[in-house]
């Protein structure tokens, strides 16, 4: 079968696409933007081909879109001229979860990153799976029925899927252009734990998912109401370590290279899916400590002696702990934060939670405000000095304003953001490399 994928440079896109070609159909690739994206170099690999016009478009194909492709979009119309198939990325998803055994990671933090770690451990045990990673990674092994997906919960698109287990690392108030309040957004977990599936490993330290009702939960957390817990922690610059017991009785040691206690609950997570797969601890323990990250999720470079950390936060707790985990890898050095937010409701509704991120920096840019699916006018006096006031030492930067930077000797830079903040990252790397 043939697969027109119409924003195919997407990071859920470019995953189903890669996926869909490992099970042997032809994808073709169209792309509104021009620039290059990081997930292109995942369907390079498999000589997928990038168009940025239509005339590729078919009769007798299917056509795959990213919701960022509205109806009254040129590749939308002409598929339905052609009276194509048509299916939105996460309905095909949806379909291809009925072929496997599937795991959704879901929440509003962490589910790349557990996601990436739990295929790693699959995939390092001898078990295998096939996978979806919202970095723009898919893969299918054709001798594994076991499936790990990303599954967002915008739009409540993550009940289209079919899981037979369900990962749950958190609950805060995300998506504020769709949810009406953290009721409504709370509501959308409920209903999808309450799909028909065997087991439901949800973190327990978090009040919210506390407050959701289910007899298939196994907690895991640092507290004692947890089935799962991780105690004697230890966070230093080379990594965190900890125990691990299962239902009051010591499971085994742990050290990962990864920083932050939000990186710890990730990997409880995924220890805990993996034992009842039946994967032993120390093929699990080993997987972890070869775990090198998801992409853009706290990709570090050093350029003299800067350390330079790309990081996909944008939401206020995924800025927090990305900088709380950049002062415990590098406490001696100057900690300065780089900020684009991608949504003017995000900005506007999440203020006081990006200065109070922000402040944990000694330093803060924050950037004009992404927005593609918003009308300025309906947020009069949304801006980057809406946060930039409130900030203890901030400042804004622009696209071409990257000498700015360049004051910050023997320093820690974050570059923070969902969106393209990597053109203005990579042109401030080629001032330090000079």
């Amino acid at each position: 079968m043939t697969y027109f994928f119409a924003g195919i440079k997407g990071t859920g896109m470019s995953a189903l696409a890669s996926m869909l070609y490992d099970m042997g159909n032809e994808i073709i690739g169209y792309d509104d933007s021009k620039n290059y994206n990081f997930t292109e170099e995942e369907l390079r690999k498999r000589n997928i081909p990038i168009y940025y016009d239509l005339d590729n478009l078919k009769e007798g194909m299917t056509f795959v879109y990213t919701s960022a492709i509205h109806d009254d979009h040129k590749a939308v119309i002409k598929a339905h001229s052609l009276n194509l198939k048509c299916f939105e990325y996460f309905e095909l998803l949806g379909e291809v979860t009925k072929k496997f055994e599937t795991i959704s990671i879901c929440g509003c933090h962490g589910k790349t990153t557990t996601t990436a770690l739990l295929s790693k451990i699959f995939m390092d045990s001898g078990l295998g799976c096939n996978y979806l990673i919202g970095d723009g990674r898919g893969h299918v092994d054709k001798d594994s029925n076991l499936f790990v997906v990303e599954s967002c919960e915008y739009k409540r698109h993550f009940l289209n899927y079919h899981p037979k287990y369900i990962i749950l690392t958190n609950i805060e108030l995300d998506h504020i252009d769709y949810y009406k309040d953290l009721d409504d957004y709370r509501s959308a977990f409920q209903e999808f734990i309450d799909k028909p599936c065997e087991k439901v490993i949800a973190c327990g330290d978090d009040s919210e998912v506390l407050k959701l009702k289910s007899d298939k939960i196994i907690y895991y957390g640092f507290n004692d109401n947890n089935n799962v817990i991780a105690k004697n922690l230890l966070l230093t610059d080379s990594g965190s370590s900890f125990d691990v017991y299962m239902d009051n009785n010591f499971y085994g040691h742990f050290d990962i290279p990864l920083y932050g206690e939000h990186m710890v609950l990730n990997s409880l997570a995924c220890i805990t899916m993996a034992n009842l797969k039946g994967i032993s601890k120390e093929d699990i323990h080993e997987a972890m400590c070869h775990f090198e990250g998801a992409k853009r999720r706290f990709k570090e470079e050093k350029i003299g002696n800067n350390i330079i950390i790309d990081d996909y936060a944008h939401h206020p707790t995924e800025v927090k702990v990305t900088l709380e985990a950049a002062r415990q890898k590098y406490p001696d050095k100057e900690l300065v934060a780089v900020l684009k937010i991608h949504t003017l409701s995000r900005a506007k509704e999440m203020k006081d939670g990006f200065v109070e991120a922000l402040n944990i920096a000694d330093k803060a840019y924050v950037m004009d405000i992404y927005n593609d699916r918003e009308k300025k006018e309906d947020y009069p006096g949304v801006d980057p000095y809406l946060i930039i006031n409130e900030l203890r030492n901030g400042e804004y930067i622009g696209d071409d304003e990257e000498e700015k930077l360049l004051v910050h000797k023997n320093a820690v830079i974050c570059f923070l953001s969902s969106k393209d903040i990597y053109f203005l990252m990579n042109k401030y790397k080629k001032l330090l490399e000079g």
